[in-house]
């Protein structure tokens, strides 16, 4: 694991803990040493909430496809988005790794959290972030995605964070007839804010059995406008061919594209083609220089702070 285990979390009995929920809330306030939790393979059914005083926690599993944390609250099922998160991180330093998050309301409850961080100095490795609407509420602070496997239908990476995905695939299931795909609804409310969201050697919006045989038509995009100065950015990208050659869809009901940042550098793939992309003010075919901005080290810093995470990073835009 790479780190030394303080507790131990366990089904069957055989740890320190039989629910995650009991070692978080037992794990020091405030801390400034890192604290690892481990959790043995199995589905636990429980909402964890990691509050603001609980600092540098990690929960780190056996596996993204053997420790799964599996929820259903949903707005559909009267919980506030803010309040439907399966896993919800407010404490500072927060990291997960070899683990899946799940909510499981389905497409027919609309907003459905799995994942909700308002974490700062997040990292997030060799994760599964699994719903339909809003799976990740990247919500603030400065996070980091490493080689994870994000998936949803509708604005299924949202939030106002400055964050990295890096080396993440990006999956799309099948929505409610009638909806439109969408990966990403960022929420930058001012000119200046430092937040956006960046996608770098990603692998994005592959498809999943379920939307490929869907028996309806699926239109999918890679973002729609949150608020007015919302920012993302794909670069160094594999693109599937499916996505709508738009790319961007406005937000209903609003019709200023002039104050977003949407951006693209050296992808590839068959939905890299930039022919018949949106002629927005706000649309940049991204130069170099432009580019690098949205380095680890240079858009959250992360060459300071994610070292001690013990999460793998490159730090620049080469690979």
């Amino acid at each position: 694991m790479g780190s030394t285990v303080d507790v131990v979390v366990a089904l069957d009995g055989s740890g320190n803990y039989r629910s995650i929920s009991a070692a978080v809330a037992a794990a020091p306030r405030k801390s400034i040493v890192r604290h690892v939790v481990h959790i043995k393979a199995g589905v636990y059914n429980e909402y964890v909430s990691i509050g603001s005083d609980v600092w540098n926690i990690t929960l780190v599993g056996d596996g993204m496809d053997r420790t799964i944390i599996s929820g259903n609250r949903s707005r559909g099922g009267g919980v506030k988005t803010v309040d439907s998160g399966t896993v919800s991180v407010d404490g500072r330093g927060f990291v997960a790794r070899d683990l899946s998050i799940e909510n499981t309301a389905g497409a027919i409850n609309h907003q459905a959290v799995a994942l909700r961080s308002s974490s700062d100095n997040c990292a997030v490795y060799r994760c599964a972030i699994t719903g339909y609407q809003d799976s990740l509420y990247a919500k603030e602070g400065k996070q980091f995605y490493r080689e994870c496997r994000i998936s949803g239908t509708v604005d299924f990476v949202f939030g106002d964070a400055a964050a990295i995905f890096q080396k993440c695939s990006i999956i799309a299931r099948k929505p409610l007839k009638g909806q439109a795909n969408v990966l990403t609804a960022q929420g930058r409310e001012r000119a200046d804010g430092p937040t956006g969201f960046a996608f770098l050697f990603c692998e994005v919006l592959v498809a999943n059995d379920e939307l490929l045989h869907a028996d309806f038509a699926v239109e999918t995009f890679l973002g729609r406008p949150w608020q007015p100065y919302s920012r993302v950015v794909f670069l160094k990208c594999s693109l599937q061919g499916f996505i709508n050659p738009k790319w961007w869809l406005q937000w209903e009901g609003h019709t200023d594209v002039d104050k977003m940042f949407y951006g693209e550098y050296s992808n590839s793939g068959p939905g890299a083609d930039v022919t018949g992309r949106v002629n927005w003010p706000g649309f940049h075919l991204l130069q170099d220089a432009e580019a690098a901005n949205f380095s680890v080290e240079k858009f959250i810093q992360g060459d300071v702070w994610l070292p001690a995470t013990g999460v793998e990073f490159t730090p620049g835009l080469g690979q």
